[in-house]
């Protein structure tokens, strides 16, 4: 899909509309998951991601191809989500999101954790309710940990790129990973 990305990248920064829409059709689920996990809010999410593609339409040209495009476009989603947590201090709960869930937001199922449909009901009650209290622990951390926490555990994305995404080195990345799993945990045994 890299290749792929990259042609439209390409494409679209010499003005093809077509291509751009193709890079939004493609890639705007992922953002808005990362922007709801941030900001907490899907109303919040949809700007957030308005705003990140308003911005990659004018950063197409300034892409130098020097990382993966979904890597620069986790980075311009994280960088809108980010200013729009700035400028409504204090940071919101992700606890109505994960009530909406249901309702258009990320729901348990993009998890994967619930994919096993052939759990017994009651194993699959169970696991909902350790998603929802991961994902509640989750949006209790400082903005600095839930992010590493979100982009490497909840979007999959690589040590190296959740690097880049963030602008630190990897040695950085992992000791931040550690002490917000620490707090994540430190906050999941709260709830226990």
């Amino acid at each position: 899909m890299s290749t792929a990305d990259e042609l439209l990248v390409s494409r679209a920064a010499r003005g093809d509309g077509e291509a751009f829409d193709q890079l939004v059709r493609r890639h705007t689920p992922r953002m808005y998951r990362v922007a709801l996990r941030i900001t907490g809010g899907p109303a919040e999410a949809e700007d957030v991601v308005q705003d990140a593609w308003i911005s990659a339409w004018r950063g197409l040209g300034t892409f130098r191809a020097e990382s993966r495009v979904s890597t620069w476009l986790y980075r311009v989603v994280t960088n809108a989500a980010l200013a729009q947590v700035r400028r409504r201090r204090p940071t919101v709960s992700l606890d109505a999101a994960l009530d909406s869930a249901g309702e258009g937001g990320y729901g348990l199922a993009d998890t994967g954790l619930l994919a096993d449909t052939r759990a017994d009901p009651a194993e699959r009650a169970v696991r909902a309710e350790e998603v929802n209290a991961v994902h509640r622990a989750i949006a209790k951390l400082d903005v600095a940990q839930r992010l590493p926490l979100v982009l490497r555990e909840l979007e999959g994305l690589s040590y190296e790129e959740v690097a880049e995404v963030l602008q630190v080195s990897v040695p950085a990345l992992r000791s931040r990973l550690h002490r917000a799993r620490v707090a994540l945990l430190a906050r999941l045994e709260e709830v226990r």
